[in-house]
Order: structure tokens, then sequence, then C-alpha cells
């Protein structure tokens, strides 16, 4: 299994070659010309596959999203690395999906613009290097 860093890496590399999804069907996590939002590209990252339920069926794919520990490791890094605070859910818990949805398709308060390829690419490495910085370390346990 990847390291959290490996699969924000690599979906780095989802969004270069592949490109974003069109802000129009932000609704989905991938499109029918195989672009991606950033939820997307770390399942696909972490899975290697990207269900037909991205692009049809948005509770199905919420789903398997939320189901899968390591797309749900991932998009906490990820969500770590915002600007904004995340919304909680109905238990209290951090909601990142969400938090990383609303990100990509709010426009920016300062540029006044969604966040671009270059936006997703950054926050995605920004995310990988904070996890590798803050899991590189031997858990500490008393002598």
């Amino acid at each position: 299994m990847p390291s959290t860093a490996g699969t924000l890496r690599t979906a780095q590399q989802i969004v270069s070659q592949y490109g974003l999804t069109d802000l129009d069907n932000s609704t989905f996590f991938t499109d029918s010309e195989g672009h991606f939002d950033p939820i997307g590209a770390v399942y696909r990252a972490a899975t290697g596959e990207t269900p037909d339920s991205f692009r049809t069926d948005v509770v199905q794919a919420l789903a398997l999203i939320r189901a899968n520990a390591e797309v749900m490791n991932a998009l906490a890094w990820i969500s770590t690395v915002l600007p904004t605070e995340a919304p909680t859910d109905s238990t209290g818990a951090d909601d990142h999906v969400e938090h990383i949805s609303a990100w990509f398709t709010s426009p920016d308060f300062f540029l006044g613009r969604h966040p671009g390829e270059a936006d997703v690419i950054e926050v995605l490495g920004r995310a990988a290097q904070a996890a590798d910085a803050l899991t590189a370390f031997p858990s500490q346990r008393v002598a």
C-alpha cells in the first residue's frame, strides 16, 4: 500500500496529465473527457480506478470515497493545508470532502478566481509534504 504522501504525489501527476473538470460540471468527480477534480484525482491515485459513478451518481461516488481509508486520509491532509477551516458533519467530525469541494468550486476571495490546475497541484504538493513531515518520525515509546 503506498504512503499517503505517495498517493498525493500521484494525484498531482493525474491532475497534470488529465487536467481538471470544468466547473460547470463540478457536481461530479470526473467528466466524460477524463478530467478530474481534486477528490477524483486522489481516489484514482489511491485505487488505480475511476468508477463510472464518478461521472453519473454522486451519492454512490461519495459512498466509495468515504469507504476508502487511504482516500479519506489523503483528503484529510489536503483539508489540513487549505487556508480555511473544515466544516463539520452531523457527528461533529471534520467533513474533508465538503471542505475540498467548497475550496475547488468557490472563487478565491483575494484572487477573484477559482483554483486552477497549478493551484490544485500546489495544494496536493503541500499536503504530501505535510504528510511526509508529520509521519516520518517513529512512534515514541516510554523506555
